[in-house]
Formats: structure tokens, sequence, C-alpha cells
């Protein structure tokens, strides 16, 4: 069996495959993968020979837990190309997102990973409800970040209008979604609510606009979230989750006929669960971290990368392949502010290029409307710095995470002392934000 371009409309044939079909197609091309990175990449090479293990030892999908595992700092050990399986003039294509060093992971596509990873998307579209003549607004960030242009290549290969706006500006995503009429906008759940909050300023029912649906992902979101967003809106709003070092947005999709978690395209990507503590694989239903081995990228084939998502395999529902339920948290540290992931050693270094700021700060995290908001709170290197100097480390503190890390924060200078310390492991992050 393989999976065919995208058909633009009803359930592919390996979608409506049994289990034990999916289960044969995922080991004929786990074979192929690991074969791929054995031979192509010397990390990879190095690890299975460390491991005492060698990509003909695969039989079965069970043994998969004999495998190395993949962490974002291979990544980072190996920027920026280190990785890449196929010689550079066959790249096509660059992506990246933010480290915790100031340098960013970094991923590669060949032709044909564009291609397949727009038939993803395309699937995605399709089972969140859209069709071939739909209008998709797209309301994520284009550039470096996969969302804007995974979301734009999938609404094409689906046959669908392309409205390529992109992050911010929200009176002109206004104006534009009243004139245009789009039936599906794709977007991070908390600026979705801006929008709504600015259909309201403007006097507009935002539940008489022509959307439809909303396709939602790169942020952590409730079910109580959800029916806001459905109540203010009128729409369906649906989950969609990738991430770059897998591909980007259309690793998975939420159905919109069930809303039930999204289904992991399993043809595509080979997801475990493992033990958070022990790292061993666990038995689906059961929670733990998520991992995924690429099954179909030429350019950077990953193996069982430790997404450090929580959460749980469950059975298919609209079709044979499993869901994931809505992440739980993080295995690490990491923050997601409105699509960007943050860690707290990213900031940290920004601290430190300061020299009228202290290694002493805490983060706090809270909720302003329906948008997340990231605060420093940093001590000057001692009370001798004067406001001016405060405020300007300040300003300069804010333009170096805008620059380097791509959020906007606000700081707060401190009186030596006013941090609290720990006797124990820092608590860096405070999380004001509810849960829902």
């Amino acid at each position: 069996m393989t999976s065919s371009r995208f058909p633009g409309g009803g359930l592919s044939s390996v979608e409506k495959a049994s289990r034990d079909e999916l289960e044969a197609l995922q080991l004929s091309r786990l074979k192929w993968t690991l074969q791929h990175a054995y031979a192509n990449v010397p990390m990879y090479k190095a690890k299975f020979d460390q491991a005492g293990v060698h990509p003909d030892d695969l039989h079965e999908l069970a043994d998969m837990a004999r495998f190395p595992y993949t962490t974002k700092q291979d990544l980072r050990d190996n920027y920026p190309f280190g990785l890449f399986a196929v010689p550079m003039e066959d790249i096509v294509r660059i992506h990246a997102s933010s480290g915790t060093t100031g340098k960013p992971t970094v991923v590669g596509y060949t032709r044909g990973d564009i291609d397949r990873w727009a038939d993803m998307v395309a699937r995605s579209i399709w089972a969140a409800g859209g069709r071939r003549g739909d209008k998709v607004h797209v309301s994520y960030g284009y550039g470096l970040f996969t969302g804007g242009l995974g979301a734009h290549y999938g609404a094409e290969r689906l046959g669908c209008t392309v409205i390529p706006f992109g992050g911010g500006q929200t009176e002109r995503q206004i104006q534009l979604i009243q004139d245009f009429r789009p039936d599906i906008i794709m977007v991070t759940p908390s600026y979705c609510l801006n929008i709504a909050d600015e259909f309201e300023r403007q006097g507009i029912d935002p539940r008489r606009c022509s959307l439809r649906v909303g396709i939602f992902g790169a942020e952590p979101w409730t079910n109580a979230m959800r029916k806001e967003i459905e109540e203010r809106m009128g729409i369906d709003a649906v989950d969609i989750y990738g991430l770059s070092e897998i591909m980007g947005p259309g690793v998975a999709q939420e159905f919109v006929s069930t809303k039930d978690g999204p289904t992991i395209w399993e043809d595509s990507f080979y997801p475990e669960i493992v033990a958070a503590d022990t790292l061993q694989p666990v038995a689906d239903g059961a929670e733990g971290e998520l991992v995924f081995t690429t099954l179909i990228k030429e350019a950077l084939p990953i193996i069982r990368y430790r997404t450090r998502d929580l959460t749980r395999l469950l059975p298919g529902s609209a079709c044979c392949m499993r869901r994931m339920e809505k992440i739980t948290g993080r295995s690490d540290d990491m923050l997601i502010i409105r699509g960007v992931n943050v860690f707290p050693s990213q900031l940290e270094e920004q601290i430190l290029k300061l020299s009228d700021l202290s290694p002493h700060y805490q983060l706090e995290v809270s909720r302003q409307g329906h948008m997340d908001q990231l605060a420093i709170h940093v001590e000057a290197r001692s009370n001798e710095v004067d406001t001016e100097a405060r405020a300007q480390a300040a300003r300069e503190l804010k333009h170096l995470v805008k620059t380097f890390i791509g959020v906007s924060i606000q700081v707060n200078v401190k009186d030596e002392g006013e941090v609290g310390r720990s006797q124990g492991k820092a608590q860096r992050v405070v999380d004001k934000r509810q849960s829902g």
C-alpha cells in the first residue's frame, strides 16, 4: 500500500486501511528511514554504533525501542546543516525556530519533502472541514517560522484560495475578513480571540462574519478556550499539531466531525509515548512524553525525536490512525508565548549581556485579555545603578529579546534582593495564566 497525493476529497486509501495494513506500511517506511539516516547522517551512524544497533535490527515496530533518541540539543550541536541527509543542491527550502543559545534550530526540505508536506496539510484542512474552492485566511507568521508557508501550501494543494495575511495589523485583518469573506482562518487561538475583540470594538458581531472554521495551532489551548472561540465567533474550532523538527504544521489534525483530539498522520510519522522518567515505551492510553520518527523525510530524517510534549495515544475515531490527547504540559522548562518557543536559558543569555543587570531574575507569565504576556523581573547589578541606567537596561533587554528570540516582553528592574532566592533549584517561572 502506498499513500498517494492528496485527492482533494474524502479519506485516502491509507486512512481507510486496517491497523495491520497501516503497521506494515509503517514498518516498511521505518526500515527505509533508518537506512537513509545511518548511511547519510554521521551523527546517526555514530549514535547507532554506540548503542549497538543497526537498521537491519528492525524486524517489528517494537524494535524501535532499541534505537537511540534524538533531542533538540542534537540539532543545536549540528548547527546549521550537519543533520541534512542529502546534498545542499537538493535542499529547496530552509526553516528555523529559535534555540536556547541564540542559534536557531534549522530544518531543511527537498522538493519531495515540500510536496508531501503540502499533502499532509491539505489532508489536515480537509479533516477540519475545508473543501476545494474555500477561501483560507492565513494569519500564522510567514518567514523562517513553518506556520505561514506550511498552511499556505497545504491550502493551495487542497484547491483553496489563499489569503496570505500573516500576523498583526488586527484592524486590517478585520477589514479583509469583511471584504474577502474567507471560509477558514488558520491562526493561533489566542490571536483569534484578539480578532473577536476587534470585531466587537468596531461594533460588528463576529458571529455574522463569513468564517465557519478556525484551524488553531502553534500554542497549547484548552477546551474552555475552544468553547469561548466557538461561541464568540460562531465557528467550529479545531486543533492542528506540528513541530518544525518533524515537518511543521500538519503532523496531526483534529477532525471537525469528532473534535476529540488530533489524529496523527501515522503513514508519515511514527508516534510513541515513553515514560517521562524512564524513557521506556508505555502502552496506548498511558500518559507520557510524545516521541516521533519521520517516515518520509528525505532532507532531515529524524529518529525518535523527544518532543517534550506530554500526552497519550488514543484509538482512531474518524479514521484508522490513532489520536493524541490535547497536550497537558511539557517535560522541560520551555514556555510557548504567542506561538514562540521560549526557554528561560535564552532569556538569561540576553540578561547577562547587560552589565547593569544581575543574573538574579524571575519570569512571570500572565494573560492580558486573550494574549499571553511575559515579564522579566531582574535585579540591577547593584543599588548604585541609577534610574536612567535601569531604564536604559530595560530598553536594551526588550530589544535583545525581540531581536534574538522573537517575542515582546515587559522588563522590571528591581533593587538588590527584591527577586526571591531559593534554597534549592531556582523557581525561574511564575505562571499566572488560568488553566481551563
